[in-house]
């Protein structure tokens, strides 16, 4: 009797809490941005017969409920704090390293998928025959720092993929790749990469910046003409969000300021609007500090820079990118009179049409290796 009572009793509890549960989904508001992990969540389905058919509705409902789950952080927190208990060196597709990195896991992307991109971009700078393209593929820090991973850690080379997308782009005249492992591992043992988070640093940034100036002529400014201001020393980003790894050190967010500045505009297309800096400094105050670089992400920008006439390498430039360009632009301002900036994310128009409509002779594709592996953003190229 006794048995069946508490039977009957965890049942009630078992449909009280679902039904509680079910409740707190449908009335609480729906966010559009996760603070905690650093990313946008997923919007709410659209039922068409098309999503129906391709199962994609399926797929954005399961994400959205997931995204969208009550005290969606405090089980993350529960989960990553059991996780630590037992010792475990991996929590939600994050590993804890060597040296107080943390790693985002990487895994061999389809190889078909990866010539679809590549193709894309072959196929863009076919297309566009007057314009110079230069592709930089910057590794992640677990490309360059596999040796930091946490013992019997799996994982994929970055090097491998970034070799392949190099072959499947020779043979075309205007297109020039750069492999950011060649980039980059001169200065490994340097503060290049971000403990906590998935971009470059500002130093790593600026050696980007540098060989593409080389690559395109310019004479690239040295360090010492900069004065490294730290405007952040408790940058814990977006590794950290995902992983919530407990003592972790925090980074520096640092910004390279020229001692001869250059006056630079930014017009944001999105919302319409123009300011005098390229930092937004009310992010410092936010879990997503990285956007202090261009305040985020944007789909198009105009960035407008007033440099002395005898400076000016180039009139015009556009960069198509991900957010590693962010840190990467401050320094291309200093060559380039106007630098166009399209997100291939969330910019759905022509961008043949557009150099076409803005006189842009020449393009610079930037993007980290994970991204362009994982996203068929890329395949808007051929609009």
């Amino acid at each position: 009797m006794m048995k069946k009572q508490t039977d009957r009793l965890l049942a009630i509890w078992f449909i009280v809490t679902i039904f509680v549960l079910a409740l707190a989904f449908l009335f609480s508001p729906a966010g559009k941005f996760s603070e905690l992990e650093n990313r946008y969540l997923q919007s709410a389905p659209k039922l068409t017969w098309d999503n129906l058919i391709s199962k994609r509705f399926a797929e954005e409902a399961e994400t959205y409920v997931t995204d969208h789950f009550p005290l969606r952080g405090q089980w993350v927190w529960v989960k990553s704090l059991s996780e630590q208990l037992r010792l475990q060196q991996e929590n939600n597709g994050i590993y804890k390293g060597k040296d107080g990195y943390l790693f985002e896991k990487f895994a061999k992307p389809d190889p078909a998928l990866l010539a679809q991109y590549t193709a894309a971009v072959k196929a863009f700078a076919t297309a566009n025959p007057g314009v110079d393209l230069t592709f930089l593929l910057a590794p992640t820090s677990i490309g360059l720092y596999p040796d930091k991973l946490p013992w019997k850690a799996p994982h994929d080379g970055q090097d491998r993929v970034n070799e392949a997308v190099g072959e499947q782009l020779q043979g075309l005249a205007n297109l020039t790749y750069m492999n950011g492992f060649n980039v980059l591992k001169p200065h490994a043992s340097e503060n290049i990469f971000y403990r906590t988070d998935h971009h470059w640093t500002t130093l790593g940034a600026y050696y980007a910046y540098k060989a593409y100036a080389k690559q395109m002529g310019w004479t690239p400014h040295p360090l010492p003409s900069y004065t490294v201001k730290t405007v952040s020393d408790s940058f814990l980003g977006s590794y950290h969000t995902r992983g919530q790894f407990s003592l972790v050190k925090p980074d520096l967010l640092q910004v390279f300021l020229p001692n001869k500045p250059v006056a630079t505009s930014m017009y944001v297309a999105d919302t319409d609007t123009t300011t005098n800096s390229l930092y937004d400094e009310s992010y410092l105050a936010k879990k997503d500090k990285y956007s202090y670089f261009l305040g985020g992400v944007h789909a198009l920008l105009t960035l407008t820079s007033d440099i002395p006439p005898g400076d000016v390498d180039l009139d015009r430039l556009l960069v198509i990118k991900d957010s590693y360009a962010h840190s990467v632009l401050p320094f291309l301002a200093q060559h380039a009179k106007e630098i166009h900036v399209i997100d291939m994310r969330y910019y759905n128009g022509s961008i043949s049409q557009y150099m076409k409509d803005n006189g842009i002779s020449h393009a610079l594709l930037l993007f980290n290796t994970a991204t362009f592996a994982e996203n068929n953003e890329i395949l808007k190229l051929g609009k």
